[in-house]
């Protein structure tokens, strides 16, 4: 189902341990998707520095750059979980859903 406020939104439904589940709507996943093409490109790019031979720092220096992105983008989901996921979670008494959101914040900061 499509959400005519956000015409980029994307709507799923989660099923938590233990509870029947909640359904939401993401604002962010033509961002996040091509943010992700840009960063798979940008790999694809550092691959060909190392085929070719070229100078290490300026493959770490690329390296880094795509960290940053691929730490960007899931900030981006992250915001946009919070926003939508769990707050949606936490109306319908899907007391689950913030401890899953605890444990995919330690995942993501390790």
């Amino acid at each position: 189902m499509a959400n005519t406020d956000y015409p980029n939104a994307h709507e799923h439904t989660h099923e938590s341990r233990g509870t029947s589940g909640h359904s939401h709507t993401h604002t962010n996943t033509k961002t996040v998707i091509n943010r992700m093409n840009r960063a798979i490109g940008h790999m694809e790019a550092v691959r060909n520095m190392v085929e070719d031979g070229r100078d290490c720092s300026e493959v770490l220096i690329q390296i880094a750059a795509v960290k940053s992105a691929i730490n960007n983008i899931g900030k981006l989901i992250l915001q946009d979980h919070i926003r939508h996921c769990v707050v949606d979670a936490v109306e319908q008494g899907d007391e689950q859903c913030l401890a899953d959101l605890e444990d995919a914040i330690n995942k993501f900061i390790k």
